[in-house]
């Protein structure tokens, strides 16, 4: 009878040692890699796993996307100005078994690999295009990026600049030149008013020199909108015709 306990109480002991070493829970989000004495055997997915203990190893990895900041990187551009450039990247993994054992910490030498490749292409670039054509330095940059780290398992599915800080010497810089571009637009916008006004008059002056009359009422409607104004007194020449059909009726009078 005592032996009978001592031997239940031995396999009781052995099923409390073993199973929690032969359960391995995947969630929905992560996939498992078994290696079995030291050899890749194959991925599991979600769900509850069954693995010889002690001898099998799983190793769970994130499927999710990734968002990794790139710290603000101090470089030179192409025409020789000073910047703070900070981006950020979206990846994830779409190969775990590449991801486990082509590379050693996956997540931070895709970090390594997206700060190289930030200072190497902007330090490439001029300052108007990083300002520009933000678009375009994203496309270059996610491409690089994603071409290096394909082998690891690796898809890189955003990157974007987030900030360029400028020294305050080339702000102020910046800051005449918009100005003076303002000034220069308004003084060519104000050149262009003035010369559709002088080919208005022109127009105008063809016009009344065509049809005389047209300058009589003319002359007649500047005067009545002087009269609005009742404070102020007015002097004006008569035109001569005015006063010569007067002049012909006092005569045939």
């Amino acid at each position: 009878m005592v032996d009978n306990l001592i031997v239940a109480g031995v396999l009781v002991l052995l099923v409390l040692i073993t199973v929690p070493a032969s359960v391995r829970i995947v969630w929905q989000y992560q996939e498992g890699v078994i290696f079995r004495l030291g050899k890749m055997l194959e991925t599991r997915g979600p769900g509850l796993n069954f693995m010889i203990p002690y001898i099998d190893r799983m190793i769970k990895i994130d499927m999710r996307i990734r968002t990794m900041d790139v710290p603000s990187q101090e470089m030179i551009t192409s025409d020789t100005v000073t910047v703070r450039v900070n981006a950020v990247v979206y990846f994830r993994v779409v190969d775990s078994e590449s991801a486990v054992v082509r590379v050693e910490h996956y997540v931070n030498a895709t970090w390594q690999m997206a700060q190289t490749t930030l200072r190497s292409v902007v330090g490439g670039t001029d300052l108007e295009t990083i300002l520009s054509r933000r678009e375009e330095v994203n496309e270059r940059l996610k491409g690089i990026i994603d071409e290096q780290t394909e082998p690891w398992g690796i898809k890189v599915s955003v990157v974007e600049v987030k900030d360029v800080e400028l020294p305050s010497s080339m702000q102020r810089a910046m800051a005449r030149q918009a100005e003076s571009e303002r000034e220069r637009r308004a003084k060519v916008i104000h050149a262009q008013g003035e010369a559709e006004a002088a080919e208005q008059l022109a127009e105008a002056a063809q016009i009344i020199n065509e049809q005389p009359p047209a300058l009589q009422l003319r002359y007649l409607q500047t005067l009545a909108d002087i009269a609005t104004d009742r404070s102020t007194v007015v002097m004006f020449p008569i035109p001569v015709d005015i006063m010569q059909a007067f002049l012909n009726n006092r005569q045939s009078g």
